[in-house]
């Protein structure tokens, strides 16, 4: 090019013309723009409201409970039916006859390992006492009768007194007692036997029916005590010392079963390594006497 050639310039266009092909698509995307602008400009406002209504939506129904809290929500306050108090109480009352029949039932164990013959004996000591009692019945109703039809009346009346005074003298031990009875000699020579032991021996033959009881030469009664152990014992302060022999009168039948029950007397005595013999008498004789005490206060109020 020369310099003499002085034909202008065109500014040139930055801005590129579109081909005959491209401006049919462009024409939509021009049209679709407006909504993509439209669609952006609200999509912030509706994320905006949807967090707000799910950070809502916890607050409207309240915190959320553990389940511990929701098992304490269901227990408490409790909620009963009348069908349900009913059954509740229907199962108390089930129980407790349940618990009183265990305890009735292990009352009667002792009894329950006991042999058929000791059973059997039982049963004849309880049908001999009975006996005893129906006996005693009759003769003072016989008395009573005799008193309502004698003619001498005042006579009868002191016979009787003098035989009632005769047993009140045997039962406190100022006068001498014979009759059928046993015999129970208790031998310790290792000296395990305590006075509590020869105690319950007493109360054993008075239960079966023990008129006059007389140990070693001294007279049991109703106040009498023992003391003292380890081969040291006293019968009313009165020494004794093994063996020990108890002069009992009585009916045999009853005071010899008596010792021989299960976990009586005598096998009480062979665990502390004693023994212990019961021998039957028609012939006891009960010749320890105690001396007649004037009472200090109390005086007859008969006249």
């Amino acid at each position: 090019m020369s310099d003499n050639d002085t034909t202008p310039l065109k500014p040139v266009d930055d801005r590129a013309q579109p081909l005959p092909n491209q401006s049919a698509a462009a024409e939509p995307a021009e049209r679709d723009a407006p909504k993509a602008q439209s669609s952006a400009t609200q999509s912030p406002a509706t994320s905006d409201a949807e967090t707000a209504t799910a950070e809502a939506a916890p607050s409207a129904e309240g915190p959320q409970l553990t389940g511990r809290q929701r098992l304490v929500a269901g227990l408490w306050p409790p909620r009963f039916s009348r069908a349900q108090l009913i059954v509740a109480l229907l199962l108390f009352v089930l129980g407790l006859g349940l618990a009183i029949q265990v305890r009735s039932t292990s009352d009667n164990s002792a009894l329950r390992g006991a042999r058929q013959e000791d059973l059997v004996r039982i049963l004849d000591e309880l049908d001999d006492r009975t006996a005893r009692l129906e006996d005693e019945k009759q003769r003072l109703e016989d008395q009573r009768t005799e008193l309502e039809t004698s003619s001498d009346q005042a006579e009868e009346a002191r016979k009787q007194t003098q035989e009632k005074e005769r047993q009140l003298g045997i039962l406190a031990g100022t006068v001498a007692a014979e009759g059928p009875g046993i015999t129970l000699t208790i031998d310790d020579g290792a000296g395990a036997v305590e006075s509590d032991m020869l105690l319950d021996a007493i109360q054993e033959l008075r239960a079966a029916g023990a008129e006059a009881i007389q140990v070693n030469g001294a007279r049991v009664v109703a106040d009498s005590y023992f003391s003292g152990g380890d081969g040291d014992i006293e019968v009313d302060g009165k020494k004794i010392t093994a063996p020990y022999r108890f002069k009992v009168i009585g009916k045999p039948q009853d005071l010899e079963p008596a010792l021989n029950i299960p976990g009586g007397v005598v096998q009480s005595l062979e665990k502390e390594q004693a023994t212990a013999t019961v021998a039957r008498s028609q012939k006891i004789v009960v010749d320890a006497l105690r001396p007649v005490e004037r009472p200090d206060y109390a005086r007859s109020s008969s006249r």
